[in-house]
């Protein structure tokens, strides 16, 4: 017997692992390893979930309501969405300032494409992605190729984009879009199928993500077994699936007991599964965290620098198109003020969902969670009254708590190896 497989049974699993009996009996030494092991990624999850139970229970259950719910995803969709771009920014080792000026530029664009060219808007939808992307591919080669520091050349952009905003909208407010385009934040799934309490396509769709749940939980416990690694005891590894599947089916019949899917939450879940998988699975996205890492050790392993910063800030280009579609389409107008700090409300998302000052840490998932946290911090203190000015200082003082949370962390783990 290798020696990487002493102390396993013949299936893998660790000692005790088959049975409730052993499985219950490692339960605290498990749950401790894990939240020592992890306190980056579980911390945030811990945190959004005290939040929902402290204002659910502020608001007399106001905040769980489906159709609050539903209101928390369409008000933030668009943060949310930057909030990715910008976790990989980040990630890659830089910063992007200017993503609220694209915002607002690219939904101006699209705006203006379908009100004065008449463009169907579907068309002006991928016209205005098209300009993010060439928007990042400029300020990417400044960056990559040029040599510039991104706060500089993004600084740059944020007051470029801001003044091209308000000559392509000639200084006014353009209404007038098409339903079809507010849709795009505005509208939820159809319905379809006998009439029930639910939304039926909503119920359909969730029990699908809990069954890719499932066999990815399943995937990765292979997995594990295959490379000899240490594998939760069989109880556990059920009743964690089954906590996930709880989980995924509340959030469901909350949505489905309303109007079903907003359709920004189908656009935040193909972003969350494509990108979450470049990031953790592809060769481009192991890339962008070794360079933020360490860019010196990266590029002498073969990593092509120039082409990796140039595709992150493309992408953050597009996103941030998206973004301003998104928010266009939510108030159905085109105005000069869109997107102003829509930068600040991404930056503090992705540090609060994990990210490290000094770059190669995060997760796609992180940006998200991070999101939702300062969703959530505003949806409940608009609920329970709390004034904008307290709201900005209480959102700042989860910011600093976040950083300092990661400073602290870093050292721990220093004097730890030390």
């Amino acid at each position: 017997m290798s020696q990487a497989t002493l102390g396993k049974n013949p299936t893998g699993e660790t000692p005790g692992g088959d049975g409730a009996n052993g499985g219950i009996r490692q339960l605290p030494s498990l749950l401790r390893n894990a939240l020592r092991n992890n306190m980056r990624q579980y911390g945030m999850l811990i945190a959004l979930a005290v939040l929902l139970l402290v204002f659910q229970i502020w608001t007399g259950g106001d905040v769980l309501l489906p159709r609050n719910v539903s209101n928390i995803i369409n008000q933030n969709g668009y943060i949310l969405i930057l909030a990715i771009g910008m976790m990989i920014v980040i990630i890659n080792g830089h910063i992007d300032l200017s993503v609220g000026s694209i915002a607002g530029f690219s939904g101006a664009a699209a705006a203006v494409l379908i009100l004065e060219y008449d463009l169907p808007w579907q068309v002006a939808v991928l016209l205005s992605l098209l300009i993010g992307a060439v928007i990042g591919a400029w300020q990417g080669f400044w960056i990559a190729y040029v040599g510039l520091p991104s706060f500089i050349v993004t600084l740059a952009g944020m007051l470029l984009f801001r003044g091209a905003t308000r000559i392509l909208l000639e200084g006014r407010t353009w209404s007038g879009l098409p339903q079809g385009f507010q849709d795009i934040n505005q509208g939820f799934l159809p319905e379809v199928g006998p009439e029930t309490n639910y939304h039926n396509l909503t119920v359909l769709l969730g029990l699908a993500v809990c069954a890719a749940v499932v066999a990815q939980e399943w995937r990765r416990r292979s997995q594990q077994r295959q490379y000899e690694l240490t594998v939760l005891p069989f109880s556990l590894f059920v009743l964690r699936c089954a906590a996930l599947v709880a989980a995924v089916l509340a959030f469901t019949l909350t949505l489905a007991s309303y109007r079903g899917a907003p359709v920004v939450l189908l656009i935040l879940g193909g972003l969350l599964v494509l990108l979450g998988f470049v990031m953790r699975n592809s060769v481009f996205g192991r890339h962008v965290y070794a360079l933020g890492g360490n860019r010196a050790a990266a590029e002498l392993s073969g990593v092509k620098y120039r082409r990796v910063t140039m595709a992150v800030f493309i992408n953050m280009g597009v996103l941030s198109a998206l973004a301003g579609i998104v928010f266009t389409a939510r108030t159905g107008t085109a105005t000069t003020g869109a997107g102003n700090l829509f930068e600040l409300e991404a930056i503090a998302a992705s540090f609060i969902g994990g990210a490290s000052m000094s770059g190669g840490v995060g997760t796609v998932l992180g940006a998200v969670i991070g999101g939702l946290v300062l969703g959530v911090l505003d949806n409940g203190m608009q609920l329970v009254g709390v004034g904008e000015d307290w709201q900005q200082v209480i959102k700042g003082l989860v910011l600093l708590v976040a950083v300092a949370f990661d400073i602290w962390n870093k050292r721990r783990g220093l004097s730890g190896r030390g």
